[in-house]
């Protein structure tokens, strides 16, 4: 582990839960400091009870949902879901909370406004501290409440990173590494903060990227063009302008099933993404927005993201229906050792 900047892996639920949870404790084993486990009820395994399964053979490393949302859970249900695992996790869990695009679009229902997320978080809040609160005419307490688990709100655009800011205890930030864009999201979260007559620096601020130790960016950031493709698709183009890049993608794509950022066909995707994204867009994208690189490059990439503010950085695999094996490997082998030494 580092002294001060903590380093996660997201683990997507891809696969039966007791080897999940093998799989978190390998991960544990592996020098990590965090796991975070997304929450998409058509795409993997359930999140809650991944992370139940792996509270139960871990003992030292963080558990986190990055994320779950307030529209397909009820904010009840989320903190009598956080207070079974919390429970278990003794003190090592996290509540990442977002407005649940990939568990809410696919179903037909509406990501959360930031009004809804404010008010569900509310509501997880006083339940887990044991006070009343109401839906609608009802009012209701929580038995056996459990206090004290970190709120952390996802976001990438400047409401909800204000939103952050002012009411949670730390702020995913999903633009990745670029400096630009997260000078300007830990602004953001900064000024939530003292609007609220907050500290600023005690938000912590988690920096989601994906990641791969290589030698051969050329080589294998084309792999990253759904991501790149995706995130113009879904209104990113300004941020990927930051980078000089200009990316315009037709809202549907219907030959990748189920959307381009979690293909299952991850290869067609690449293939279709090539249309709107060239090789060398994917280069400048790996170098701008994502951790490609050698351990040395990826370290240092990880450094300025905490000169700027990080305080965690988690890393991401490209793909949704495999584990991470690779990439948990080749950070504990080769980028860890290199963290730990240049503090």
């Amino acid at each position: 582990m580092t002294d001060s900047l903590r380093v996660g892996l997201r683990v997507p639920p891809c696969r039966p839960v007791a080897e999940l949870a093998a799989f978190v404790a390998d991960v544990e084993e592996a020098g990590f400091d965090d796991v975070y486990v997304p929450d998409s009820q058509v795409l993997w395994r359930d999140a809650w009870m991944t992370l139940f399964a792996a509270a139960q053979v871990t003992s030292r490393i963080g558990l986190g949902t990055a994320v779950t949302n307030v529209v397909t859970r009820h904010p009840s249900v989320v903190a009598s879901l956080v207070r079974t695992v919390a429970e278990a996790a003794d003190g090592r869990l996290r509540l990442g909370l977002g407005v649940g695009n990939s568990s809410v679009e696919p179903v037909g229902l509406t990501p959360s406004t930031g009004r809804e997320l404010r008010s569900g978080i509310s509501a997880i809040r006083d339940l887990l501290e044991g006070r009343e609160t109401r839906f609608g005419e009802a009012s209701v307490r929580m038995r056996d409440p459990h206090p004290g688990v970190p709120v952390l709100v996802a976001a990438s655009g400047p409401r909800n990173l204000r939103l952050a800011g002012e009411i949670a205890d730390g702020a995913v930030l999903l633009s990745g590494v670029s400096t630009p864009l997260l000078t300007r999201a830990v602004g953001l979260v900064h000024e939530g903060a003292a609007a609220a007559g907050r500290d600023p620096a005690s938000i912590e601020i988690i920096v989601s990227a994906h990641a791969m130790v290589t030698d051969d960016i050329q080589r294998d950031a084309r792999i990253l063009k759904p991501i790149c493709a995706g995130i113009a698709q879904h209104g990113g183009q300004a941020a990927l302008a930051s980078a000089g890049l200009d990316i315009q993608v037709p809202a549907r794509v219907p030959e990748v099933y189920p959307d381009l950022v979690h293909a299952e066909d991850w290869d067609l995707a690449v293939e279709h993404c090539s249309q709107w994204v060239s090789d060398e867009d994917a280069v400048t994208f790996a170098r701008s927005f994502a951790l490609f690189g050698t351990a040395a490059e990826i370290v240092s990439r990880m450094r300025e993201a905490e000169s700027l503010g990080a305080t965690s950085v988690f890393l991401q695999h490209v793909g949704s229906y495999d584990l991470p094996h690779r990439l948990r490997d080749a950070v504990s082998a080769e980028v860890l050792p290199l963290l730990r030494h240049d503090r």
